[in-house]
C-alpha cells in the first residue's frame, strides 16, 4: 500500500485544515488508518484513527471535539478534519495504514502500521 498525505499548512490558531491521507497499490479495506504527529524534539504520538470495517473512530483526548476523522470508500482516501487549532498542534502529520484489522488495544501503537506515507506539515502559528 502507498500512502500520498496532503493539506498541511500554515494556519491562524483557531483556523482550519482538512489532511488527506490517499491510498494506491491496494484498498484500506479490512485495515485501520491512523493519524500520528512529530513535532521538533518529541517523540510521534498517535492523533486518531479509523477502523475501515466498520468505520470506528477513535481520537487522543487532546484532538477530541476539534479533530474528526472519516473516508471515502470511492476514493480510498481517509481525511482529518482539523478544527479550532492550537500552536501544539503544529507538528508533521503522518498517515498510516495497519496490514489487517488490528484490536482496539493497539491502534495508539505506531507499531500496528505497516504503511506509512511521507507526512505533511502543519503549523499553527498568528
Amino acid at each position: 500500500v502507498q500512502l500520498q498525505a496532503s493539506g498541511g499548512g500554515l494556519v491562524q490558531p483557531g483556523g482550519s485544515l482538512r489532511l488527506s491521507c490517499a491510498a494506491s497499490g491496494r484498498t484500506f479495506s479490512n485495515r485501520a488508518v491512523g493519524w500520528f504527529r512529530q513535532a521538533p524534539g518529541k517523540e510521534r504520538e498517535f492523533v486518531s484513527a479509523i477502523r475501515w470495517s466498520e468505520n470506528s473512530k477513535h481520537y487522543t483526548d487532546s484532538v477530541k471535539g476539534r479533530f474528526t476523522i472519516s473516508r471515502d470508500n470511492g476514493k480510498n482516501t481517509v481525511y482529518l478534519q482539523m478544527n479550532s487549532l492550537k500552536p501544539e498542534d503544529t507538528a508533521i502529520y503522518y498517515c498510516a495504514a495497519s496490514e489487517g484489522r488490528p484490536i482496539l488495544s493497539v491502534l495508539r501503537d505506531p507499531g500496528t502500521y505497516a504503511y506509512w506515507g511521507q507526512g505533511t506539515q502543519v503549523t499553527v502559528s498568528s
